[in-house]
């Protein structure tokens, strides 16, 4: 595909690129962006998923519902998810979280953007991010989901908002517990300041990777029970089922 930017800018980028080469985070290799083109063709596939949960389904008709939640219909209305949590785009997840390297937060919220724009999506009013709880945050520094959310909301064209969502309390890493111990350690831990109206809105709620799916059901109840409307996660990675 040919380079459609103007000369100026295309002289800037070929300069930044001479004095400031990059590593691919996945290769190795000379890239532009957090990882290199190859590795993104190779790694990031479109994948046909369950619409509401984002599991895949290995179905062409990627309309309709998996199984589990047409047994069991969770809170939340869909899920968006740019690739499965799994080698070895798992370890980006990783170097995000616990590595400090923000500039993979960009290069996810491209590929979802990706992901979103493939097929005709009704977007959502407003993002948020899943909260950190204060501990958290400061021994992080950062919270890897609002630094997805940012660029994707931007990217869309969708308002983003920080404080949209809280947490009520600290919580144990949902990382090794059972399904029942996650679901009890997320309970009634997220809240809606009431200085923000939802009421009559869709909701996307913005994380780096959804495993269990515990944690972004809560939320989603939280949010409904405040009026939302519709809730929609958007995740760069879906663990895939066990089994």
């Amino acid at each position: 595909m040919p380079d459609l930017r103007p000369l100026p800018m295309r002289l800037v980028h070929a300069l930044l690129d001479a004095l400031l080469p990059s590593c691919c985070a996945l290769c190795g290799g000379h890239a532009r962006a957090a990882v290199c083109a190859a590795c993104e063709q190779a790694y990031v596939a479109p994948t046909p998923r369950c619409p509401c949960c984002a599991n895949p389904t290995g179905a062409l008709d990627s309309t309709r519902h998996c199984g589990a939640c047409l047994a069991q219909a969770p809170p939340f209305d869909a899920t968006w998810a740019a690739c499965d949590y799994a080698a070895p785009l798992d370890s980006l997840v990783l170097q995000l979280k616990f590595g400090a390297q923000l500039a993979l937060a960009p290069w996810m919220a491209r590929v979802l953007h990706a992901a979103i724009g493939s097929e005709a999506r009704a977007l959502p009013d407003v993002l948020c991010p899943v909260p950190l709880g204060p501990a958290r945050l400061i021994e992080r520094g950062y919270n890897q989901a609002l630094e997805v959310a940012r660029p994707l909301a931007r990217a869309l064209g969708v308002p983003v908002v920080p404080q949209l969502l809280h947490r009520l309390r600290e919580t144990a890493p949902q990382s090794g517990a059972g399904p029942g111990d996650r679901r009890r350690n997320v309970r009634d831990a997220f809240g809606v300041p009431s200085t923000f109206d939802v009421h009559g809105r869709h909701v996307g709620v913005v994380d780096d990777v959804m495993s269990s799916g515990h944690t972004l059901a809560e939320i989603a109840a939280v949010l409904k029970r405040a009026g939302a409307a519709r809730v929609t996660n958007i995740v760069f990675a879906r663990t895939p089922p066990h089994g």
